[in-house]
């Protein structure tokens, strides 16, 4: 990239720097989302919420339902994007 190039694009560093780290930001919480100890430990804090009475049978069922769905999937994240690069 040229000096002029450059400095014409300099007053979009900002929009390109939020959206370098927003990409990141949902990366990880796609991994997290995908991964099977995260959903694990989730559904156990959904079992103790249950238990305390914190939420009820159907709101249990539910998110259940939810993450069991995400341990069945056969789709992991694995960090890539599909498409070209």
């Amino acid at each position: 990239m040229g000096l002029v190039t450059g400095l014409l694009l300099l007053p979009l560093a900002p929009v390109r720097g939020t959206l370098w780290v927003a990409d990141h930001l949902l990366r990880e919480a796609e991994r997290q989302a995908s991964d099977p100890r995260a959903v694990q430990a989730r559904l156990a804090a959904l079992n103790r919420a249950l238990e305390e009475g914190a939420i009820d049978e159907a709101t249990f069922e539910e998110e259940e339902e939810r993450l069991l769905a995400c341990l069945d999937s056969p789709v992991r994240y694995t960090g890539h994007r599909g498409g070209a690069s």
